[in-house]
Formats: structure tokens, sequence, C-alpha cells
């Protein structure tokens, strides 16, 4: 029997590439460009007391922005 396939590697993100997100409103075209720069497989914009779910994604850039939807700060996970 032959062994399975190893699975894909996943995208690992680096919010150090998305800081130039920090200040700047959020939008389609920010998400996309912040999600390239950091190297993330996947972006998701926090609110302000938004619930999110806490499992840890590697390839995840997480933008949080403020009440006027300003990007605050990125983080990966």
């Amino acid at each position: 029997m032959a062994a399975a396939p190893a699975p894909a590697p996943q995208a690992q993100c680096h919010a150090d590439g998305a800081k130039f997100a920090v200040g700047e409103p959020a939008s389609a075209q920010l998400e996309t460009a912040a999600r390239v720069r950091a190297g993330a497989e996947s972006v998701r914009i926090l609110k302000p007391n938004q619930v999110v779910t806490l499992e840890f994604n590697g390839g995840r850039l997480n933008l949080v922005v403020d009440a006027r939807n300003r990007v605050t700060a990125v983080r990966c996970g």
C-alpha cells in the first residue's frame, strides 16, 4: 500500500509585511494588498467588540480596525 501524499505546505503569514496598512481605511483593495505583502493565505477584518473564533491559523492575516474603519493593528493568527 502506498503512503498518502504529504499535505501541501500552508502559507505562513508575516505581519511585518502588512504594517503599511496601519492608519489606512479598510477596503477590499487594502485587504488584498496586505494579504499579499504578508504572504498570508487569507485575511479577516476584526471590528471593535466583534466576536471571533480563537483558533490559531498561521496562514491568516488579521486587520484590526477601529470604529472609523481604520486599521489600528495587524497580526497573524
